[in-house]
């Protein structure tokens, strides 16, 4: 049995849309770059430890509006007027959405950036990524903390203490 899930990116649309029926918005360019979240939801035990404002990697060409978890029962922890909604829960903390990407490594927007250049695509540079917003330098790698903690948080609560003892209790 799995108590808790974990939907990232496409996932976490495809979750959203199959379960609650909340479709994604296409944007006019993709959002590229590390942006900064805010903390909607202090109390959350997913975003305990954070700072009010965290680093995340974005790299999609959709988004979801707040005001679509609205009758939903799902609760936004964080995001920001430029990304849309990022983090967000079922009531029960069984399913855990993430729109962004927590889980990438230093190279990763540096990788589709390339290959959306060399294929033609006229993207953007990734922002808040490159020193000084330029391609010819390093990635400046922001968010690992967070992404750690994060997964150490979700991990630690949602699963481990959430999950009842006698797996039989699981509806």
């Amino acid at each position: 049995h799995v108590y808790s899930s974990l939907f990232i990116c496409w996932g976490a649309n495809a979750a959203l849309y199959h379960f609650y029926g909340v479709d994604k918005h296409i944007m006019d360019k993709k959002l590229s770059g590390v942006y900064e979240l805010e903390v909607l939801e202090k109390s959350s035990h997913l975003l305990r430890g954070f700072d009010d404002h965290f680093l995340m990697p974005q790299s999609r060409f959709t988004t979801v509006y707040p005001q679509d978890l609205t009758g939903t029962g799902l609760k936004l922890l964080a995001g920001s007027e430029e990304t849309g909604a990022v983090v967000f829960v079922s009531p029960e903390h069984r399913q855990v959405f993430v729109t962004g990407h927590p889980e990438y490594d230093d190279r990763t927007l540096d990788s589709e950036f390339l290959r959306d250049q060399k294929a033609g695509l006229n993207t953007p540079v990734p922002v808040n990524y490159y020193k000084d917003d330029n391609p010819s330098n390093p990635p400046m790698v922001q968010w690992k903390a967070y992404a750690h903690l994060f997964f150490a948080n979700w991990l630690n609560h949602y699963v481990y203490q959430e999950t009842p003892f006698d797996l039989g209790d699981i509806n």
